[in-house]
């Protein structure tokens, strides 16, 4: 599976996408995310050669030198530090279902990271760091520049494109936008003829209406690597058409407020706390509206328009009072504003129904979360 926002993140992110040739990265920096570059296409590399050694080593050779010397790029290569657990063990786990190597069936004396996951899992992500640490020798030979992350490599791929230092970043993680990333280059081949998939930050925004820190927003509310689960009854639709509710600047304090129970739909300053809410209610606002005529449903009666006729059907059809067709929906002002305040009752009850919802959450929105991608500080000096 993809990696990064949950739900189909990507999915809504598609339509977006640019589908850019072999040409559009000459004379351009990218950031890498190595863990990436070495679990995708390993299927490819092990269906052409069963027996290579070290396929991963090969994989990574192959495609350097492909991004290099064929299409003229510059990369900068970016290695985890300490990834969440969760996302660790997710990557490890998408290795070793395409690559060549078979996953240690045992637990290894040098099995890293979760001291609480089970042997086999921590002898396979103690293997998935060999294979790293092979390609990042590799590509040191090769006279790359390899840098290493705090944390995540796609977060400081992410600030590098964010500080201008590279062009672009090559990850299949939708979570490099939220990161602050640009640009990113999502499917590659390693074939360099065949047009990758492009996404920009701006297009996004002018076609979905979605920042950064909404992006943010809907990781929490849908989930991510970082928290599989998000808040229950949350999708992709139902979160986008809550975040577009509020503006970049003050999503997430709108959700911190709506985490502690205060309702943020309500004009004037006195807050008010969703358990003081009344429940959705189901009933339709009752509206003065005028009567209506049974035969043509314009304002009036039938016994009037039978003498005088109906100012709209005179007007419509030059008819006296003309039956009404199948599906008729009359458009005078007291409709109009019947209809409106209908649709105002449901938006309001459903603003209050996700509210509740969020509120009865434990420690929403998690701050710990929003601090990760946030954060521009994702460079390890020490190892640098």
């Amino acid at each position: 599976g993809e990696m990064g926002v949950g739900g189909s993140f990507w999915d809504l992110l598609k339509p977006y996408a640019r589908q850019e040739g072999p040409g559009y990265l000459r004379g351009r920096r990218v950031a890498v995310d190595l863990s990436f570059w070495i679990v995708s296409h390993s299927t490819a590399i092990r269906a052409r050669s069963p027996h290579a050694r070290r396929p991963h080593v090969r994989n990574t050779f192959f495609r350097t030198l492909s991004l290099f010397a064929k299409m003229g790029a510059f990369p900068v290569f970016v290695v985890d530090g300490e990834p969440s657990p969760l996302k660790s063990q997710a990557r490890a786990a998408r290795f070793f279902r395409g690559s060549g190597v078979d996953p240690p069936a045992s637990s290894s004396a040098e099995a890293e990271g979760d001291a609480s996951a089970p042997a086999p899992v921590k002898a396979r992500n103690a293997m998935f760091t060999r294979c790293v640490k092979d390609c990042v020798e590799l590509l040191t030979n090769l006279g790359m520049p390899v840098l290493w992350a705090k944390g995540e490599a796609e977060a400081l791929c992410a600030q590098l494109n964010n500080e201008g230092q590279v062009d672009a970043c090559i990850t299949s993680d939708s979570d490099a936008f939220l990161f602050g990333a640009k640009t990113v280059i999502k499917v590659m081949r390693s074939n360099c003829k065949e047009p990758f998939e492009c996404y920009n930050i701006a297009d996004i925004e002018s076609g979905i209406g979605l920042k950064r820190k909404q992006m943010v927003a809907m990781a929490l509310l849908i989930g991510s690597d970082h928290d599989l689960h998000g808040v229950p009854g949350f999708g992709v639709e139902t979160a986008l058409r809550f975040v577009r509710l509020f503006d970049e600047d003050q999503i997430l304090d709108k959700l911190h407020e709506i985490g502690k129970g205060i309702y943020p739909f309500l004009e004037g300053f006195d807050k008010a706390h969703v358990d003081d809410l009344p429940s959705p209610s189901t009933q339709s606002p009752s509206v003065a509206r005028s009567p209506h005529c049974s035969h043509c449903g314009h304002p009036g009666s039938k016994k009037n328009h039978s003498k005088t006729g109906c100012n709209y059907c005179l007007v419509d059809s030059l008819e006296f009072c003309m039956e009404k067709p199948a599906g008729f929906v009359c458009e005078c002002p007291s409709c109009e504003k019947a209809r409106d305040l209908k649709a105002q009752r449901r938006h309001e009850n459903w603003q209050i129904k996700v509210c509740k919802r969020l509120a009865a959450e434990t420690n929403f929105p998690n701050e710990e979360i929003i601090k990760l991608y946030l954060s521009d500080d994702n460079l390890d000096r020490g190892e640098c």
